[in-house]
């Protein structure tokens, strides 16, 4: 049977030094790993606009705020956004803020080189044969649809980087504030009280840079209406996921052990 290994004896009271335990630097990549393959993975299906009542199968909401009314309409990105802030959470818990900061940098970066492969794809000429190979599925012009999928307006991209990056760096601020007020007890209100202050922000800032700033020159009514509404889906979605951020504290806990477990938290809060 495995046995978590155990961690470093500590000396003169100071924490046992658990960073290069084996458990420790396998979690961290795996995390990681997980955190850029869903920011990339919602970057890229977030060009798509879906309804969320025709999904659920019931009538239009028919929203009305700042004069603007309609259904709700959202980006396929924010099926994978809550999982982003959980797994945010988590690393906050286990690595603290420098671990927060790394791998939202390296998302970043990542997102980055993602979008001018993306660019590059749609600059190679197509194959003739291979432009209209899916005609009977009712794309006549693959080409076309290849570039509209992929190549997403700079606006756009500006606004989510900017304000991916934003809300990270503020998300870590306030869950630490919060963690020195309340120690070990209360994870979900450094959970939903860093999602809260984080997203108020992101929310509005991609859209004021990719929609306000940029081509389209949304009217302040619109901005403040589908912001709200963007804000309001992130919260019920994040609230919705704390019963997911302890599941999956509980299943790190009893894989390092509680021991190493309690060491790593102890030295992420000190961060």
């Amino acid at each position: 049977m495995n046995t978590p290994a155990p961690v470093a004896a500590s000396t003169a009271g100071a924490l046992p030094d658990v960073s290069h335990h084996p458990r420790t630097q396998r979690l961290f990549l795996v995390l990681a790993t997980f955190f850029v393959a869903n920011a990339l993975l919602a970057e890229f299906i977030g060009v798509k606009i879906f309804a969320l009542e025709d999904t659920l199968g019931i009538d239009p909401l028919r929203w009305n705020l700042f004069g603007e009314s309609g259904s709700l309409n959202f980006t396929a990105g924010t099926l994978l956004w809550p999982i982003v802030f959980v797994m945010t959470d988590v690393v906050n818990e286990f690595f603290g803020k420098r671990g927060v900061r790394f791998i939202s940098w390296l998302a970043a970066a990542l997102i980055v080189y993602g979008f001018v492969f993306a660019y590059v794809a749609i600059a190679l000429a197509p194959a003739a044969w291979w432009v209209g190979v899916a005609t009977g599925q009712g794309v006549p012009d693959y080409q076309a649809a290849f570039a509209a999928v992929f190549g997403q307006g700079l606006w756009t991209i500006a606004g989510s980087l900017v304000a991916f990056m934003i809300g990270q760096l503020i998300d870590v601020g306030v869950f630490h504030r919060i963690r020195a007020a309340t120690g070990e007890r209360m994870v979900w209100l450094r959970a939903t009280g860093s999602t809260a202050v984080s997203q108020l922000v992101d929310s509005f800032v991609v859209l004021y840079i990719a929609f306000v700033l940029g081509p389209q020159q949304w009217p302040t009514s619109l901005f403040l209406a589908v912001g709200s509404l963007n804000y309001v889906y992130k919260m019920a979605a994040a609230i919705a996921l704390i019963p997911l951020l302890y599941l999956v504290r509980r299943a790190i806990t009893g894989w390092l052990g509680a021991d190493t477990a309690k060491a790593l938290r102890e030295h992420a809060a000190r961060d």
